[in-house]
């Protein structure tokens, strides 16, 4: 298998962490959104022209939550057995799934605008953050913080006694939660579950070192 992918990306820091945790055997690619011979590399595996991108004996796959269960079914299925990442229970795999989706539509969506206009918008248009959109990505961020902070009262991780990939999903945007100044700061459960998908060894092996605070 080969992973089109950039440390600096939280859609595919989701997906590099279920490569180190599973330790799949998976070809790393990494795509320089700086040059325009790998843009074009890219747009050649992904009409999106994002990443990441999964390629698996002629099977493309895009959207990172959709490769993050690849992976996990794919293992599973060389291995005998489900990795706990991802049970085969159906309820479960309902629960986890709900998060997964939840985070790409909902959490990330609102961190995205912070982290757009605080660090990538600068650095790609010259333009300064619009203070009404990071209005706006502060309130939608409180929202859904809230409900996050509120699922974790008493518990561990999002979904049963173990990590799964709904943890993940949800945490990778979090990576820039000092670089973008994001405003989680009055949600204890939130951080105090952050904190400890910290200290996953997938997540200690993903970090890119030029992101202040992954």
């Amino acid at each position: 298998m080969r992973l089109y992918t950039h440390s600096i990306s939280s859609n595919s820091r989701r997906v590099n962490m279920v490569v180190a945790a599973l330790n799949a055997d998976v070809e790393i690619i990494e795509i320089n959104l700086a040059s325009e011979d790998d843009r074009r590399r890219l747009g050649e595996v992904n009409p999106n022209s994002k990443i990441p991108v999964l390629e698996d004996n002629g099977f493309v796959l895009w959207e990172s939550c959709a490769i993050m269960q690849y992976l996990a079914d794919k293992t599973a299925q060389q291995r005998g057995e489900p990795d706990p990442l991802y049970p085969w229970d159906i309820q479960v795999r309902a629960d986890i799934n709900r998060w997964m989706f939840w985070a790409c539509q909902h959490f990330s969506a609102s961190v995205a605008v912070l982290t757009w206009e605080r660090i990538w918008k600068g650095f790609v248009t010259g333009q300064p953050a619009d203070p009404r959109e990071e209005a706006r990505g502060c309130e939608d961020l409180a929202q859904y913080a809230a409900v996050l902070d509120r699922h974790l009262k008493d518990r561990t991780w999002l979904v049963g006694d173990h990590v799964t990939l709904a943890d993940y999903a949800v945490a990778a945007p979090l990576m820039y939660r000092a670089k973008a100044s994001l405003p989680v700061d009055d949600y204890p459960n939130l951080l105090a579950w952050f904190a400890r998908v910290q200290q996953l060894p997938a997540w200690q092996q993903t970090v890119d070192p030029t992101v202040i605070g992954t």
